[in-house]
C-alpha cells in the first residue's frame, strides 16, 4: 500500500521522558521535564531495589522493591496528599 492511498495518518510520537543517572540512581522526569516521575536503580537493564514514583505536582504516588526486575514485598500507594493509602503484598 502506498502512503498517499493510506487513510491512516501518522500519530504524534510519544515524547520520551527526560532521564539522568546520578550515583547509580536512574531518575526519570514527567513530560514537563522538571518534576521527577520515578527514581531507582537499574542493574542489568532491570529495576532493582527500592523505587519511587511521583505525581506531576511532586507528591509521592507509589513505592516498592524489585528483585531482578520483578516487584516483591510490600508496595505502597499514596493518596494525592502523599499519605499512605493502600498496601499490597506482591509476594502473595
Amino acid at each position: 500500500m502506498k502512503d498517499e492511498n493510506c487513510d491512516l495518518k501518522p500519530t504524534k510520537s510519544v515524547k520520551e521522558k527526560k532521564l539522568e543517572v546520578i550515583d547509580g540512581v536512574t531518575i526519570k522526569y514527567h513530560a514537563n521535564g522538571k518534576t521527577i516521575w520515578s527514581n531507582g536503580r537499574i542493574i542489568d537493564e532491570q529495576p532493582e531495589g527500592y523505587w519511587e514514583w511521583y505525581r506531576a505536582d511532586g507528591t509521592l504516588k507509589r513505592s516498592g522493591h524489585f528483585e531482578k526486575g520483578e516487584p516483591v514485598g510490600e508496595w505502597i500507594t499514596y493518596d494525592g496528599k502523599g499519605e499512605k493509602y493502600k498496601v499490597t503484598d506482591r509476594d502473595k
